[in-house]
């Protein structure tokens, strides 16, 4: 059995690279981080501090891109001597070692590649998450609170955070809705394409018959604003709620009314937040989240692709995005991309990475295609 080409691997991950270091534009970008750095240097920067926050929100992010990019480089012209040398003495420990690292590489350079299809306005963007149970009662909003915990697995394997801020209990399990923020660059970008319904078939641990049921739970996912973008929402437009904040089983979490509920009255557009101790806290935090979904209607609405954007479908038969099915076989599968895995219980504690590449590289698939 012939053993591995090297040299092809290897040109093969230079050519790639070097395509995306072209659609990067490495010059463009030092140059930009150059200038971010004169200015980060002034000493007058933190006198603007919503300007001092954007340049040195970019400048990190940028200098993140480059070391990942030349780190990449560096690893395979490492592999590249790797290979000579045991090429040279017949060392099959050494080769070996290189087709690990080539492996390793091919998916670090597939995994930078997706980065440059996220060029969206806001795909850069930290991202809001919004979970609501749909159609399948109890089964509905226990597989809502496994989405969720899904998503925070995900983040946690990258070290992202996580702020949730509302969490509505059901009953007598599960979620009826959470909203939460993953901060992370290009987050947006990247969790956007899991905007839509999910399925979940599976033997309910709630039904004492232990019957098959199908249940659904719907995904929004929405651009965090950052302090440039121009949302003015007047007083008269939002009417303010307040009420005890619940926790699981309906117990009160304290014994102030300060969760609050805010309703944008134009667009019908709800949030609420109550994780918070006060409620000036959960005003703000509230306030911020409405604020998110109101840009993101906005923008749905210039390009009239409302459903698209915003994920606002009725999480139920004939609309869902991927399935997940426990019973009476295991496979989660996207019925967009055809993505699909036999380890269900993997991607619920959060191996998502292959779903959303496979989503991203269709959706610029189809916005290519579009465009003709």
């Amino acid at each position: 059995m012939a053993g591995p080409d090297y040299d092809t691997e290897i040109k093969q991950l230079r050519a790639t690279m070097k395509t995306i270091g072209q659609v990067l534009d490495l010059d463009a970008m030092r140059a930009e981080i150059a200038d971010l750095g004169e200015q980060v240097a002034a000493p007058d920067l933190w006198d603007d501090q919503e300007n001092a926050t954007r340049v040195t929100g970019r400048l990190s992010l940028l200098q993140n891109e480059l070391e990942r990019y030349t780190e990449i480089a560096s690893r395979i012209d490492d592999v590249e001597v790797m290979v000579e040398l045991g090429q040279e003495e017949n060392d099959a420990d050494t080769l070996a070692d290189a087709e690990r690292e080539l492996g390793k590489l091919q998916k670090a350079v597939e995994s930078l590649e997706i980065r440059t299809l996220l060029s969206g306005e806001y795909d850069a963007r930290e991202a809001l998450v919004t979970i609501r149970s749909g159609a399948g009662g109890v089964d509905a909003a226990d597989f809502a609170e496994m989405l969720m915990r899904m998503y925070t697995r995900w983040a946690e394997h990258h070290k992202y955070s996580v702020e949730v801020f509302d969490t509505s209990y059901a009953e007598e399990a599960g979620l009826k809705s959470a909203t939460f923020a993953i901060h992370a660059p290009y987050a947006y970008g990247t969790l956007s394409v899991e905007a839509g319904t999910h399925r979940l078939v599976r033997i309910s641990p709630f039904d004492n018959q232990g019957r098959r049921q199908t249940s659904f739970a719907a995904v929004e996912v929405v651009p965090v604003l950052e302090q440039t973008d121009e949302i003015e929402i007047p007083d008269e437009e939002i009417r303010v709620d307040v009420y005890r904040s619940g926790g699981p089983g309906g117990q009160s979490v304290n014994t102030t009314d300060s969760a609050v509920r805010l309703t944008h009255i134009p667009t019908g557009v709800v949030v609420s937040c109550q994780n918070e101790k006060s409620q000036l806290q959960n005003k703000a935090s509230a306030m911020v989240v409405l604020k998110a979904k109101l840009l993101a209607l906005k923008k749905a609405e210039e390009k009239a692709e409302l459903d698209e954007i915003r994920g606002d479908v009725a999480a139920s038969w004939g609309d869902q995005m991927r399935n997940y099915v426990l019973n009476p076989y295991q496979i989660v599968k996207d019925l967009r991309t055809g993505h699909e895995t036999g380890n269900p219980q993997a991607v619920f504690d959060g191996e998502l990475d292959d779903f959303l590449e496979a989503g991203i590289r269709w959706r610029a698939g189809a916005d290519k295609a579009a465009a003709v």
